[in-house]
């Protein structure tokens, strides 16, 4: 008996993989990836003649459907929109998407300063919160799912398992690593995204992040619910005071860290302060 190897497995999966888009008005030009639910292929659409992203369910053709309805309802900057959805002559359903050229965060992260990476990270929340408002649960968030645009846009992609929230009990689906306690249980909801999100921000943060920071990412993946920080929003809101060297609500600010955080909002005025009380007392003493 003859088998395999990984190449040959890996090609015959391509094949099986590739969509026949006959009868539809999108020409195939490359694959750019595949999951656990579908493959992605690039393809150009022959009417509005543009590039776009069309991804097709691996098996069966509701969840796809469902998927698109439900990207179709997140009208938002930091999610993909959807352009169109149908079924392939082979049965797979299909939906096509804006084709997001740029990095994966975690890649992007490493060549850019900390705020520049925890702005970009804020955009994932208020992303990941107006999803939340609308009733609908990521449950797969994690570096590979956020993609940092040519221009700078964030988008949270792979919406694929996602469902509405309280749909989803007893089920679990996601990426063990990024997953709450809760949610390996199959028992997740949206505090499940909180934790989530801060696992993913633990991959983008350096070794020796700033205290109130790592009091921010601790926060977030606390393994009691209750504990975390109880919205997205919520997160985004604690890095924004960082950023903006105010007093962090996750962190226990002791007397030196607030001194030092009040030394470095009004520098300014305490150099202009100093150089004056040094100038003043030159000419004190210039006199005497």
């Amino acid at each position: 008996m003859a088998f395999l190897d990984d190449r040959a497995i890996e090609r015959l999966r391509d094949v099986l993989d590739e969509p026949d888009l006959g009868g539809t008005r999108y020409e195939l030009l490359a694959k750019l990836g595949r999951g656990g639910m579908g493959a992605v292929f690039r393809v150009r659409d022959t009417e509005l003649e543009r590039e776009v992203a069309l991804k097709v369910l691996v098996e069966g053709s509701v969840p796809a459907l469902d998927e698109a309805k439900m990207l179709a309802r997140l009208e938002h900057p930091g999610i993909v929109p959807v352009h169109d959805a149908g079924i392939l002559a082979d049965g797979r359903a299909f939906f096509v998407m804006k084709l997001v050229r740029g990095e994966r965060i975690d890649i992007w992260a490493r060549t850019t300063s900390l705020a520049e990476v925890l702005r970009a990270f804020q955009k994932i929340c208020e992303a990941v919160a107006f999803a939340h408002a609308q009733g609908i649960v990521h449950r797969d968030l994690k570096p590979s799912n956020v993609m940092v645009g040519e221009f700078g846009e964030v988008l949270t992609l792979d919406w694929g398992v996602a469902v509405l929230a309280g749909s989803g009990r007893g089920e679990v689906a996601g990426t063990p690593r990024y997953m709450a306690p809760e949610q390996l249980r199959g028992e997740g909801d949206a505090q499940s995204d909180v934790y989530s999100l801060g696992a993913m921000l633990q991959d983008l943060l350096p070794e020796q992040a700033p205290a109130p920071l790592r009091s921010i990412l601790a926060k977030a993946i606390q393994t009691d619910p209750q504990q975390r920080y109880q919205s997205a929003a919520e997160l985004r809101e604690d890095l924004s005071r960082f950023l903006d060297r105010e007093r962090v609500l996750a962190h226990p600010e002791t007397i030196l860290e607030k001194a030092g955080r009040i030394a470095s909002n009004y520098r300014v005025l305490i150099g202009l302060v100093l150089a004056y009380l040094v100038m003043r007392g030159l000419l004190l003493w210039w006199n005497r």
